[in-house]
């Protein structure tokens, strides 16, 4: 594997390893890790470290919504244009073009169901392109950035032998 994508999924992984660290798992010097991660940092492959937080262990509950959006396309607003507009908003997590009956798939972050209707109604809807959209509230998450939130359980049903 090339060496530079290792160290890109290992960071992936676990952002809070040190070059040091990396070197001992690829083999690479650890000044090559550091030039690696300071190349791709700077030429924007590495956009951002982020940690993930269960935060309703810490007692902060958020309302996420995916918002499907169907668009009517113009000659001088495309796809880009009108996702790069919606991208702009804080509340908004993510903006992806999707395949199927809709067009764009937005996940929003609110304090409140409310919080995120309104902005529905007065942000997303309010867009000239925009046909309509469809909400759906995610009332529980199990696994968010490829990370459980859950802990498996032991098994405490008695085995049955026949």
């Amino acid at each position: 594997m090339d060496k530079v994508i290792e160290v890109l999924k290992i960071l992936e992984e676990n952002a809070r390893l040190t070059p040091k660290e990396i070197a001992e798992m690829t083999g690479l010097d650890e000044k090559e890790v550091e030039r690696i991660i300071r190349k791709k940092e700077e030429d924007g492959t590495i956009l951002k470290y982020k940690t993930v937080i269960d935060w309703e262990k810490v007692g902060e509950e958020f309302v996420y919504a995916i918002i499907d959006v169907r668009v009517d396309l113009t000659r001088e607003k495309g796809y880009d244009d009108i996702a790069k507009r919606i991208a702009k908003y804080p509340e908004v997590h993510s903006v992806r073009l999707i395949s199927g009956d809709y067009d764009f798939q937005i996940v929003v972050k609110g304090k409140s169901l409310k919080d995120v209707a309104f902005f529905v109604a007065e942000k997303i809807s309010t867009i000239p392109e925009v046909r309509d959209t469809f909400t759906h509230f995610v009332l529980r998450s199990y696994k968010e950035e490829g990370v459980l939130l859950f802990k498996d359980e032991e098994d405490r049903r008695l085995a049955l032998v026949p």
